[in-house]
Formats: structure tokens, C-alpha cells, sequence
């Protein structure tokens, strides 16, 4: 065996519930389809409903108004664009739904979203968490370092954006 090893399992070895990696993440795929579908005629049905949901009450009027002008602006292909940006990914599928995005054009959009997005995640995804059990194996302590330091990085992260909210908040408490 080399010195490097892949941190990914071999395609063709059980992986999860006995099933092949490649099969495991094509499946993953397919699920993740059918709820951008879920999200789209959820969308749809609720419409202008979406606002007054608790999810609407939760994501806030003036986001959701943002992503409307991101949907009227590039339509099919911000549904496609979503998948990249981490505060779109699951709020503005239910936008195009609520402001009936060609559905056909939707469907291709989410379909090559999934299929570009999808394995990215799953095999860097998967390659840090073997990765990471394989440095856990060889040296627990560095494992320990690596655990606190990206603890640390994502604390500083939330500290960093809730400073940011309430800096926005007061100047806009300022202006008005």
C-alpha cells in the first residue's frame, strides 16, 4: 500500500446499509431532487401565504422579498445558482414556487443543481470525514486540534455575524 491513502471508500465496497458508495450517493442525489420538488409545489401552494408561514415569519419579509428579485431577475437558472450560496439553498425554491417559475424549466435547473452540487459534497464530504478518522487513528491529539480549531473557527463565525446583524439593525434603527 502507498504512503497516501484515499480518504474516500473504494466505489464498489458496501459502504452504508451494505450498498455500494457510488449507489449510496446516487441515491442521495435523487432525495435531494424530490425535496427541491417538495419545496417548489410547496411554494406554489402556499403563495402569498408563504409570508405569514412560520417559515416566511422566520426567514423575514424583507429576505424573502431579496430572493424574489434574485428569482425575477435570472428565474430557472438562480434555482440553479442556489445550490452554490448556503442562504438561498433551501429558501428560494419555495420563492419560484410562489411566483410560478416555469415548472419544466425548474425541473432541469434543480436536476443539474443536484447533479453538479450533489457530488462535490459527497465525495469532499465523505473524503473529510474519513480523512479526519484517519488522522484520529494515527494521532489523537492532532485530531483533538483540528476538533477545537474548527469549533473555534465557526464560534468566531456566528460571533462575527450576529455583530454584523445588530450593527445593521441599529444603523437601520439610526436612519428611521
Amino acid at each position: 500500500m502507498s504512503a497516501t491513502m484515499i480518504a474516500v471508500p473504494a466505489p464498489d465496497t458496501p459502504y452504508w446499509l451494505n450498498l455500494p458508495y457510488w449507489l449510496v450517493g446516487i441515491i442521495l442525489m435523487i432525495a435531494l431532487f424530490g425535496v427541491f420538488q417538495v419545496y417548489y409545489w410547496v411554494g406554489r401552494r402556499l403563495g402569498e401565504k408563504l409570508y405569514e408561514s412560520r417559515v416566511g415569519r422566520k426567514v423575514g419579509r424583507t429576505r424573502i422579498e431579496a430572493v424574489e428579485r434574485v428569482v425575477e431577475k435570472w428565474g430557472a437558472l438562480a434555482v440553479y445558482g442556489c445550490f452554490w450560496v448556503p442562504g438561498l439553498r433551501h429558501t428560494l425554491p419555495w420563492v419560484a414556487g410562489a411566483l410560478r417559475v416555469s415548472y419544466p424549466w425548474y425541473v432541469v435547473a434543480s436536476a443539474l443543481g443536484c447533479l453538479t452540487w450533489a457530488p462535490l459534497w459527497w465525495f469532499g464530504g465523505a473524503a473529510a470525514v474519513w480523512g479526519y478518522v484517519r488522522l484520529a487513528s494515527h494521532s489523537p491529539a492532532a485530531a483533538v486540534a483540528v476538533a477545537v480549531l474548527v469549533v473555534g473557527a465557526v464560534a468566531g463565525f456566528v460571533v462575527w455575524r450576529r455583530r454584523r446583524r445588530r450593527a445593521t439593525a441599529d444603523e437601520e434603527a439610526v436612519t428611521a
